[in-house]
């Protein structure tokens, strides 16, 4: 068989999902064609899409070695260095392949996602610059606006402006040539729900959705699954188990997605992941009668063809809804509703009671530790000579750049300690160390929180202006345990300092805040899901009620 016909059975297989099948083409091909370079890039890209990094990467090599500077045997190398955690030399990889290839979009958009993994968010934003300008259709001007909420330079304000351009660029032309509705204007019937996401399988905010999905009243609502999954998982098979109806919409372009949306007379369409995702223009284009966005992170999407977005009341309080372009409708208690992995590791001893010095922890996801937030974490440490502090971080120049900040901050490096990212059972164990939780800003950590809070490991956090930045704040309202949040930052050292001190206070709190957890609105699920369905009867309601936004 030549070159030619095994690409396009490859491909063939490659488009119907068979990645393996395409595989084993690329495999033979390559065993008959030692010098193919661009079949070992092929295997690479391939290797990639299954989640095998290390074979990925011994791919891309193999291409490198027939054609050194060859920028598509870097831009896979570089591909398979980022998935494994290594990402300083994914940076240096696709630096080598845009210098060989400087308008090659598909890179600065992936060496952006690099940069926001060590917290570069200044060249991460410039990255997607460079990406949107060449190829909008990548993306990169979404994730340069989720990245600003992650900048401490950026106010809700400018924020809420970047949006507002983007959208007015890209989505809202879009908007004007909606056909009209023939759904049923009935205000009490049962609705059809359409969810679109890329991220139904084993996934942050996948654990968010599962509960509520599983507790959906089927007589109140039809549930429809727009699944844009690219490989699908035991989470996935959840998901699809707990939908009326599911769609694989993987490599569906926007006009078709809304096409189907539209034959499926979907009443409500939900977005799941804002500017996370790649689905925006589907709802530009206003294939459903209401619209809403929700859980993906609680922020605006900019879009006037987006109606609603759900919050909480101590997330949004009434002065912050100036910052959105969709209307908030509140839940009663909570936007994120916690079910803990079945492998949930016992709660353990306060570490303090055996060390004799307290430690204070951040599992967070390094994007969200900026220079700001170490500095105040320095000021903690500061202020107890014995306390040591445990960061999540990869390897490389991440870690050296927090340890020079404490440096500076006068810190020794002796005092900090790293942990890698594990996969979600063993993550949780790393708590089994850590006494307090210092959280992040201006972006807390949403997920993190709920982990921290399950393994009996207080958080301390800033109360910030946006929504993505009060997170701690409502977490803890919602477990009644409100005086763990600060307005400013002396009060921040304050706080953690009194907690360190006290550890009769913070042994109580390690045994008993699984159990608040348990008893809190944070893992209700049922009363989680009511509050949905009445918010998207309220949509409906108005809606039929001729009151629309649009």
């Amino acid at each position: 068989m030549s070159i030619e016909q095994d690409l396009e059975l490859a491909r063939r297989h490659e488009a119907a999902g068979r990645l393996r099948e395409a595989t084993a083409v690329y495999a033979r091909a390559l065993a008959e064609n030692a010098n193919w370079a661009q079949g070992y890039c092929l295997l690479a890209a391939i290797l990639v899409r299954q989640k095998r990094p290390a074979d990925a990467l011994a791919a891309s090599r193999h291409a490198l070695d027939l054609s050194p500077s060859d920028p598509q045997g870097l831009y896979w190398a570089a591909r398979a260095l980022a998935a494994m955690g290594r990402f300083d030399e994914a940076i240096e990889a696709y630096r080598g392949a845009l210098s060989s290839k400087p308008d090659f979009a598909e890179a600065w958009n992936d060496l952006a996602g690099a940069q926001l993994a060590v917290a570069d968010l200044d060249a991460a934003i410039g990255s997607c610059e460079r990406s949107a300008a060449l190829k909008p259709e990548l993306g990169g001007a979404n994730r340069r606006l989720f990245a600003m909420l992650l900048h401490p330079g950026y106010s809700p304000d400018a924020v809420l402006r970047e949006h507002r351009e983007w959208a007015s660029r890209f989505a809202d032309p879009l908007t004007g040539a909606a056909p009209p509705y023939v759904n049923d204007p009935s205000p009490e019937r049962r609705l059809r729900v359409g969810y679109v996401s890329a991220d139904f399988r084993v996934h942050v905010v996948a654990m968010n959705l599962l509960p509520l999905m599983r507790e959906h009243d089927h007589r109140q609502v039809e549930v429809f699954s727009y699944s844009a999954v690219d490989a699908p998982d035991h989470a996935t098979e959840l998901f699809r188990g707990y939908s009326d109806a599911w769609r694989d919409v993987a490599g569906w372009d926007e006009e078709r997605l809304a096409r189907a949306v539209r034959e499926d007379r979907i009443d409500i369409l939900v977005d799941l992941e804002l500017h996370l995702g790649r689905r925006l223009l589907v709802f530009a284009r206003k294939p459903a009668p209401v619209q809403v966005t929700f859980a993906g992170y609680p922020g605006t999407t900019g879009l006037k063809a987006i109606d609603y977005r759900l919050t909480d009341p101590y997330l949004d309080p009434p002065g912050n809804d100036r910052w959105y372009v969709e209307q908030s409708l509140r839940l009663p208690h909570t936007f994120w509703c916690y079910e803990p992995p079945e492998a949930t590791p016992d709660v353990g001893p306060l570490p303090a009671l055996s060390n004799g010095f307290v430690t204070f922890g951040c599992l967070i996801n390094p994007t969200r530790v900026n220079e700001p937030v170490v500095r105040l974490w320095a000021a903690v440490l500061r202020a107890l000579e014995r306390s040591r502090l445990v960061v999540l971080a990869p390897e490389g120049s991440f870690r050296n750049r927090v340890l020079g900040v404490l440096y500076d901050q006068g810190i020794a490096n002796d005092r900090v300690r790293f942990v890698p990212r594990l996969p979600r059972p063993q993550y949780l164990n790393h708590y089994q160390g850590i006494d307090v939780a210092l959280d992040t800003f201006p972006y807390n950590g949403h997920t993190t929180g709920l982990d921290s809070l399950w393994m009996g490991v207080p958080v301390v956090t800033l109360v910030g202006t946006t929504a993505v930045g009060r997170a701690g704040w409502s977490q803890l309202s919602n477990l009644g345990l409100p005086g763990l949040a600060a307005e400013v930052s002396e009060q921040f050292v304050a706080v953690a300092v009194s907690l360190a001190r006290d550890l009769p206070r913070l042994a109580e709190l390690r045994a008993s805040l699984r159990g608040r957890m348990l008893q809190s609105p944070l893992t209700d699920a049922r009363s989680f899901a009511r509050g949905v369905e009445a918010a998207y009867r309220t949509m409906w309601r108005r809606w039929c009620e001729g009151r629309t936004r649009l």
